[in-house]
């Protein structure tokens, strides 16, 4: 007999057995026992919540021979049949495949006749947002008022794109995605019925992995048993999901937070050359550049880290290299190279670029500290206070002390059009950095390799502005 995966193998076959759901189990037997079960009803969520199997379970719950009970048998015909997908009066359908008006219609006769042997003749249409617009016209009528013997289940992944006259006709009951602690403990009670030996990290990375999703974390919990060969470790299923080392992605992070974009560069290839896939490549990055943020924020003893991850002694002291600042445009330019890495033949240069431009936050100075050194420039020039005796630096603009200053545009650019008429305000003649430096003052000195927060010739913000826009400093003739 061929094989059949876990994630089919131990599908749920009760109620109480669904992980994550109880919310919904406890309302539909609740319905089931008091004899309120509705003509219709619509499950929401993410793919491998349990959508189906819910579906299924109510279907035994209404056909059971010793139905309709909250609790089904599980043993007769009409439980096992619907189990494994082919009872003859519950109707599964394809809503990718069969999405036209002229489905629905052959749909609406059949269901006027009543079920060959069960109770309900119940129909399921999974992915039912992928009727046409003509489809879920011609089937309103009749979910609105379905024959007494037929109840209708749908699922989507996406229920914003049903038409709201869809929607007022069913009980909607929306799947969340399962914690990853339920997901692992599930995923430990197979693997003791399976014999398989797992760490409980490796089956905590399968969980994570599985994105809330118990089918996918089946998935990949049936490869590492065919990878491991009699033992699951975090090495392998690292390397069954292609995942890169954590310590080489922070090896990379670590290069960019020291504005090393050559090695930054260097490492990248190397991982590629390694064979492992872009896309993962910049997902790693991206939550190797969340835990930073997390250890940044909150410290390195929080628990939201990837188990994928390095040591957190590793994570902290990369993370002191980092502000927060810096994280989260780092964790903006990562995202934006994965959306735009989706649509190109070769995506290398976008991840390379996104390289770049983290390695050169380590050049940009943070905001608030720009802002405070501006605002200190501005309340010396507001007082009239200038360097006391300042000694010029190497390299910088040398003004004798006390002696006023102005910018003048450099040759060849553009000068004003008029000068100012005599007896005008002297404070109009003079920008406000060549003011600063007019009345020597004592001023409050600045950060540790900064100039005084009034020596506004000498701060490079300020030569930076002059020589953006084409001016010098120089002395006065007045």
């Amino acid at each position: 007999m061929a094989y059949t995966v876990l994630a089919r193998r131990y599908r749920s076959m009760t109620f109480d057995e669904v992980i994550g759901q109880e919310p919904i189990a406890r309302t539909l037997k609740s319905a089931l026992a008091h004899d309120r079960v509705a003509h219709a009803y619509l499950f929401c969520g993410t793919r491998g919540v349990g959508k189906t199997t819910m579906a299924r379970l109510l279907a035994r719950a209404l056909n059971c021979e010793k139905g309709p009970t909250p609790d089904p048998c599980g043993r007769c015909d009409i439980c096992q049949a619907i189990h494994r997908g082919d009872d003859i009066d519950v109707l599964e359908i394809d809503g990718a495949s069969n999405t036209s008006v002229d489905d629905v219609r052959v749909l609406r006769q059949n269901a006027h006749y009543r079920p060959a042997r069960a109770r309900y003749k119940i129909y399921y249409i999974d992915e039912v947002h992928m009727l046409s617009r003509s489809a879920f016209n011609a089937l309103l009528k009749t979910l609105e008022e379905p024959p007494e013997h037929v109840v209708f289940l749908f699922s989507t992944t996406e229920p914003e794109r049903l038409p709201a006259t869809i929607l007022s006709r069913c009980q909607r009951f929306d799947f969340r995605a399962v914690p990853a602690e339920r997901i692992a403990e599930h995923l430990e009670h197979i693997c003791k019925n399976e014999k398989v030996k797992a760490d409980a990290d490796a089956l905590s990375a399968i969980a994570r992995e599985g994105r809330g999703s118990v089918r996918d974390a089946l998935t990949l919990l049936d490869q590492a048993i065919a990878t491991s060969g009699g033992k699951i470790t975090l090495e392998t299923v690292r390397a069954s999901v292609g995942a890169a080392s954590g310590d080489k992605i922070l090896a990379v992070l670590d290069s960019c937070a020291g504005g090393q974009v050559g090695g930054a560069l260097a490492l990248l290839a190397e991982l590629l050359a390694a064979g492992i896939d872009l896309g993962a490549l910049l997902e790693q990055l991206m939550r190797q550049a969340r835990d930073l943020l997390v250890v940044k924020t909150c410290g390195r003893e929080a628990q939201l880290l990837d188990v994928f991850g390095p040591d957190r002694t590793q994570l902290a002291a990369v993370a002191e290299r980092f502000s927060v600042a810096a994280l989260v445009a780092g964790l903006g330019y990562l995202a934006e190279a994965r959306s735009r890495a989706r649509w190109v033949v070769d995506a290398r240069p976008i991840a390379e670029l996104a390289l770049v431009r983290l390695a050169s936050l380590a050049e940009m100075e943070p905001l608030p500290e720009v802002l405070a050194r501006l605002e200190a420039i501005a309340q010396a020039v507001a007082a009239g206070r200038g360097p006391a005796g300042a000694a010029p630096s190497a390299g910088r603009a040398s003004v004798p002390a006390g002696a006023p200053v102005r910018a003048e545009p450099a040759k060849g650019a553009a000068r004003p059009a008029a000068a100012a008429p005599p007896g005008a305000d002297e404070k109009k003649k003079t920008v406000g950095p060549a003011r600063a430096a007019e009345t020597p003052a004592a001023v409050e000195p600045g950060p540790p390799g900064r100039p005084a927060a009034g020596n506004a010739a000498a701060d490079p913000l300020v030569k930076t502005a002059v020589r953006l826009f084409g001016g010098r400093i120089e002395k006065s003739d007045k």
